[in-house]
């Protein structure tokens, strides 16, 4: 077992007029191992000025979290299985909609790993069992109910260049 800690700040501003719901919604998100970002509502959901889109929202945390986890996974696995990758990269996307009872949900993430193999890169068998293994050792996978796709891209370069 492990205990993982975020913490997540936030104050009402000087003139601000939290009763009508005209507050900043910025916040700082700070982890143990001492980053600090700027968090904030998606303007999508609470409109400017009352957002801020530096920060990021909630919902692309989610999909942040989603999507390293799987890297992480499938890196190892890959390592594991005699694979070299030298770069890895995923834009990833998250689809909020509303569920059965009519309240907002991220309801898909499409995980579009782009990874670079050096040297003899899995056949599409492999690869599409190093990510479904991915996905079941994933330990955020494992945590959520949303329908998490993958939908790698493959690029190898040439034989035997390291990086």
């Amino acid at each position: 077992m492990s205990t993982h800690v975020a913490i997540v700040d936030w104050k009402l501003e000087p003139g601000a007029d939290f009763p009508r719901g005209r507050y900043s919604r910025a916040h700082t998100l700070s982890f143990d191992g001492g980053v600090t970002a700027l968090g904030s509502a998606s303007p999508s959901v609470v409109p400017l000025p009352w957002s801020d889109p530096a920060g990021v929202d909630p919902e692309e945390m989610f999909v942040a979290a989603l999507s390293s986890c799987h890297m992480l996974t499938f890196l190892d696995l890959a390592r594991r299985a005699g694979f070299f990758i030298s770069a890895y990269r995923d834009r990833a996307e998250g689809v909020m909609t509303k569920n059965e009872h009519g309240a907002h949900w991220v309801s898909h993430v499409a995980l579009r790993p782009d990874i670079v193999f050096e040297g003899d890169a899995p056949d599409e068998a492999k690869l599409a069992a190093l990510h479904e293994a991915a996905h079941h050792a994933c330990f955020i996978a494992n945590s959520v109910r949303t329908d998490v796709r993958v939908e790698p891209a493959v690029k190898e370069s040439r034989q035997g260049q390291h990086t």
